[in-house]
């Protein structure tokens, strides 16, 4: 939008894919210049978020979750519901993102309710509020969740699944990850074609090298990376890469709630009610 003409691939979730599109902002994807288009995961590839009136505005890239990490030398076993949030035995152990939005989808998912759209924001609210005592440290970013994890600041805290990964196998930090009986947070990204993209042709063949099994095995156990879209992808990684477990685990998966468009109200009314529950929290 502040710099028309100046790129050629731009980076939309499937909660923002839907607004740039509304917005004039990006150009359907001519599918048949993509070749790894038959490989990827139907589920993501042909979603509405992704698509719309018989075209594609988002290529399906790659997905994860944002769920719950735990200190394993601490947690023996390990949990396996978001209650544990809110355990007495866990006063200022826990940890939470410094995101509104976030924060009422896990609200709405510990009180039973669809996390985009809940209707109950002030149970969401009262539960949240409920999670005062364990609460010890707000995190910023995955730098800023590694130091403090490694500071032991916190012992269990939301947190996303390719970070978590990166933790456990970059840093060498005790991290467990598990998606919470109740349910967890999904999400899936997709490489769109700005409007007036001054190398559309380019365009299509960097979105469909990025999809392509041997950029991802390479990025994933050289660096770190969320979930492939395209399986083959994923089948190509070694049988020891963490993510093929927890990636793989298809009970998870039906566990959780994939993000969606929000309204303008809706955002400001989750920011507002975030905002509430800080103020609570430092006080």
């Amino acid at each position: 939008r502040t710099n028309p003409g100046g790129y050629d691939v731009v980076l939309t979730n499937c909660a923002w894919n839907g607004l740039a599109r509304q917005a004039d902002l990006i150009e359907p994807i001519d599918t048949s210049k993509i070749g790894n288009w038959g490989d990827l995961n139907p589920a993501f590839r042909d979603s509405p978020l992704l698509n719309d009136g018989g075209k594609t505005y988002g290529l399906s890239w790659v997905w994860g979750i944002t769920a719950i990490a735990f200190n394993t030398d601490v947690f023996k076993p390990a949990p396996d519901t978001l209650a544990t949030l809110w355990d007495p035995k866990l006063k200022k152990r826990v940890a939470l993102r410094d995101d509104g939005i976030e924060a009422v989808s896990f609200g709405a998912i510990a009180t039973g309710q669809d996390m985009n759209h809940p209707q109950d924001l002030d149970k969401v609210k009262a539960k949240l509020m409920e999670l005062k005592p364990n609460v010890a440290y707000i995190w910023q970013s995955e730098d800023d969740w590694n130091k403090q994890f490694a500071a032991k600041a916190f012992d269990i805290s939301i947190y996303w699944s390719g970070s978590a990964l990166r933790s456990k196998t970059n840093f060498k930090l005790p991290v467990g990850y598990y998606v919470p009986k109740e349910g967890g947070i999904g999400w899936f990204d997709g490489l769109a074609i700005a409007k007036g993209s001054p190398n559309p042709d380019g365009a299509h063949a960097f979105i469909n090298w990025m999809v392509d099994p041997k950029f991802y095995v390479d990025w994933e156990t050289k660096v770190g990376a969320p979930a492939s879209a395209n399986p083959k992808a994923m089948a190509a990684l070694p049988d020891s890469d963490p993510s093929k477990d927890l990636y793989g685990d298809a009970e998870a998966v039906k566990r959780l709630q994939f993000m969606a468009p929000l309204s303008d109200d809706e955002k400001q009314k989750y920011s507002d009610l975030w905002t509430e529950v800080k103020t609570a929290y430092a006080g």
